[in-house]
């Protein structure tokens, strides 16, 4: 690899980890958010501070949108339909049943949806690396399930029915990413975020209108509106433009390994803003999450290496 490209390598795979560490921290966010305020008021206000926030980058290139095809606005709505509207409102529903680092432990499976996925729908070939990594993320995500603290808790709800709405935001992720993947291949991801979010509004907007008449907004505290603008500017915004603009240049089943960063990020942000007990286990889990992500870095580093 040329010197002068090392940089530039180095940035991709930074935003891809910044990325997935940003969107783990919606999980335990999400859970503030639904203890102070309905799930579609929460989810709707993320949506719209989401495309508030993008829409000052987004502007640079809106003579893009002269250029979509069907094919892009498709994809477009897609996105806005499953990475948005679906990952938000199943995302909510389901940690209010279950604590942050359960929530934490099932979106570890998001790894091995997305490359499964990927090699499915993509073509994406499978490489001794990638496999190896793909099989860390899972072994990792078997150590959390191992450290699972399996006593009471304060959610409400099915347990079971938590983690299984859980795992249908995972899925929803999954299109996310590699939806995301296709359209941005040719137009600016930042765009495509902003658009994404913007045309998820009116999906939130009749379940937001119907549950506002049951909302006090004198009654949510302060930390349940930072934890709403972070939910919007931070892990949708500076999130999605981070990884949208990694995986662009990136193979489905390689961002699929970063992805192990996010449920290490849901976990240690379970920790500090949920106080949620630690375990020697979940850091066995994050050792081979991130081994990993090292392993897919270097197949990354080795692909940049071929002929073209």
């Amino acid at each position: 690899m040329p010197i002068s490209s090392i940089p530039r390598k180095f940035g991709l795979q930074a935003r891809l980890a910044l990325g997935m560490a940003m969107f783990g921290s919606a999980t335990p966010i999400s859970k503030i958010v639904t203890e102070a305020m309905p799930v579609f008021v929460g989810s709707g206000l993320r949506v719209a501070i989401g495309a508030l926030a993008l829409a000052p980058f987004a502007l640079r290139s809106r003579n893009q949108i002269q250029q979509f095809s069907r094919r892009d606005w498709l994809l477009v709505v897609l996105i806005a339909l499953f990475g948005m509207f679906g990952f938000s409102a199943l995302m909510l529903y389901g940690m209010k049943m279950i604590p942050g680092v359960v929530g934490a432990i099932v979106m570890s499976t998001t790894p091995a949806v997305t490359a499964a996925a990927s090699m499915l729908f993509l073509g994406d070939r499978p490489t001794i690396r990638k496999v190896g990594a793909i099989t860390l993320a899972v072994a990792g995500v078997l150590i959390l399930q191992l450290g699972q603290d399996r006593g009471g808790s304060d959610s409400d709800g099915d347990p079971l029915l938590g983690a299984a709405l859980v795992f249908g935001a995972v899925c929803c992720e999954t299109a996310y990413t590699l939806l995301g993947k296709k359209v941005s291949e040719h137009i600016d991801p930042v765009l495509v975020a902003f658009l994404a979010a913007a045309l998820s509004v009116p999906f939130f907007l009749p379940f937001a209108l119907w549950q506002w008449q049951d909302f006090s907004i004198p009654d949510v505290p302060d930390s349940a509106w930072v934890a709403v603008a972070w939910y919007g500017a931070g892990t949708l915004a500076i999130g999605t433009w981070l990884w949208y603009t990694a995986i662009a240049r990136t193979e489905g089943a390689v961002a699929a390994a970063f992805m192990g960063v996010m449920p290490a990020s849901a976990l240690i942000f379970s920790y500090i803003l949920l106080g949620e007990t630690f375990q020697w286990l979940h850091l066995a889990g994050f050792t081979v999450v991130f081994t990993g992500v090292l392993l897919m870095s270097w197949e990354h580093a080795h692909m940049a290496q071929q002929p073209s």
